[in-house]
């Protein structure tokens, strides 16, 4: 199976600007049995369905990752984020 290679996280803030995230895809597969995605940090993981539900992964220990309201797929020719 093709998995999309690069996925925006969108998280709603407090503020008037929501916070946008850009993951790529890693060898890992979640417990539910979708890829792992991931930021160049390695801090923010996520597990997204072939349907584009996301499950937010601890990365490290006393983590309570919140949930972004939308998971957009950046298709390879999109810009990439610095």
């Amino acid at each position: 199976m093709v998995h999309t290679e690069r996925y925006e996280l969108i998280f709603q803030l407090s503020g008037a600007t929501d916070d946008v995230v850009t993951v790529r895809l890693t060898d890992r597969m979640g417990a539910g049995g979708f890829p792992v995605y991931e930021d160049e940090t390695g801090i923010v993981r996520a597990e997204i369905s072939d349907r584009g539900e996301v499950r937010m992964l601890a990365s490290g220990g006393h983590q309570l990752p919140g949930a972004p309201l939308l998971a957009r797929p950046l298709h390879e020719d999109a810009p990439q984020a610095h």
